[in-house]
């Protein structure tokens, strides 16, 4: 495998996630300052109708691919049937039916990126896909860093111009997809061949379980810290929004920048004992954080990116083996509808963990950040006897 095959579908991935953390800083101008009278619940809706959409279909997108044979024809229907929705979702409308084209957005969004980590891990090969998703991985993130500042930059000509320029990335992407080659092992078999649904007994589905849950607790650890983190900055620490965007900038720099680096040891060594690293140091890490004044935090953010990295990388290269060749796009859409619900389930937790808290007369934030660097624990306690079993 030589780099020059991996670079193509990581420059895909990369500018595929540009528009989806694009919105974010628009995101009362395309809600309430379009529908003026919104609750903030509804204004949630924005968001939550795209990951939820992600959710349904990320697996979906992957078996389609894998009983074909196929992968660029998804991707660039997906992207031009993209680019159109978000240039509907520019104009004037009830907020319903943008609900609606925020649902398709998500949809076709996730098809394309689970299809593209797919492409990526094929053109590696087995013996390689550490390099793959390490490199996938460090595109897919350091796209969602760039996007914040980028549709910032852009927001604050036109609001708008967020989404026509999403739709007009989406085209881009497409052109671009479409000039690439497919390697999928085994693509000969056709329709005719067509794999089926990933295998439904336990012993089938055991080496996909560990990627799972882990993305679940890593991606539930990120909707916490977009939202309960974010408010306990602005509110507890009195961090002013530049302040809270240059922190979040410090956590995903060297999260970006170092799955890369994380990807290829995990693909020469064990990528569990890696990824049980990564979470452990990642929730000592949020235990901290609770604690700390803000000065602190400058220090330890990026140290959480680092672990960040290091129990995402090994992640993607177990969920791209444990599919096996015939159903490796399957296995990584079910890998991104688990992270997807676990995104949708991270403000959840971190919220309801305060009205709780608040119910009972107190303040629930230290609670809430104990929450989910427990969950980060338990998953490895879950999983230890397997890595007793792989170190044996």
């Amino acid at each position: 495998m030589t780099p020059h095959r991996l670079w193509p579908v990581a420059i895909a991935i990369f500018a595929l996630m540009l528009p989806v953390t694009g919105v974010v800083p628009v995101l009362q101008e395309l809600t309430g300052g379009r529908h003026p009278g919104l609750s903030d619940f509804a204004k949630h809706l924005f968001m939550i109708s795209n990951m939820f959409a992600a959710l349904i279909a990320a697996p979906l997108a992957g078996r389609l691919s894998d009983r074909f044979g196929r992968r660029r024809p998804i991707i660039v229907v997906a992207m031009l049937a993209n680019a159109l929705v978000l240039s509907l979702l520019a104009l004037n409308a009830p907020y319903t039916v943008h609900l609606l084209l925020r649902f398709f957005d998500g949809a076709l969004h996730i098809t394309a990126l689970t299809l593209l980590m797919a492409m990526a891990a094929d053109r590696a090969g087995l013996h390689a896909s550490g390099s793959a998703m390490g490199l996938a991985g460090a595109a897919l993130t350091l796209g969602v860093a760039m996007g914040a500042p980028a549709g910032g930059l852009i927001g604050a000509i036109e609001p708008l111009g967020v989404l026509y320029a999403g739709a007009a990335i989406s085209v881009v992407i497409a052109l671009w997809v479409a000039r690439l080659g497919e390697s999928i092992p085994g693509q000969a078999r056709g329709p005719h061949h067509a794999t089926p649904w990933l295998p439904r007994s336990a012993e089938a589905l055991r080496p996909l379980a560990a990627p799972y849950v882990f993305t679940f607790a890593d991606r539930l650890s990120v909707g916490f810290i977009i939202s309960t983190m974010t408010l306990y900055l602005r509110t507890v620490l009195d961090a002013d929004p530049a302040t809270i965007g240059l922190l979040m900038g410090s956590f995903m720099l060297p999260f970006a920048l170092l799955t890369y680096a994380f990807g290829r040891l995990a693909g020469r060594f064990a990528p569990l004992a890696m990824m049980f690293a990564g979470s452990a140091c990642y929730g000592a890490i949020l235990i901290l954080l609770a604690f700390a004044p803000l000065p602190l935090w400058w220090l330890l953010m990026p140290l959480g990116g680092v672990a960040a990295a290091g129990m995402f990388a090994p992640s993607l290269i177990l969920a791209s083996h444990g599919g096996g060749e015939a159903a490796r796009a399957t296995a990584l859409g079910g890998f991104h509808a688990a992270g997807s619900l676990g995104f949708l389930v991270g403000p959840l937790v971190g919220g309801g963990t305060l009205a709780v808290a608040g119910l009972l007369g107190q303040e629930g934030w230290i609670a809430a950040f104990i929450l989910v660097a427990a969950l980060q624990w338990l998953c490895i306690l879950l999983f230890l006897p397997r890595l007793r079993i792989a170190t044996t």
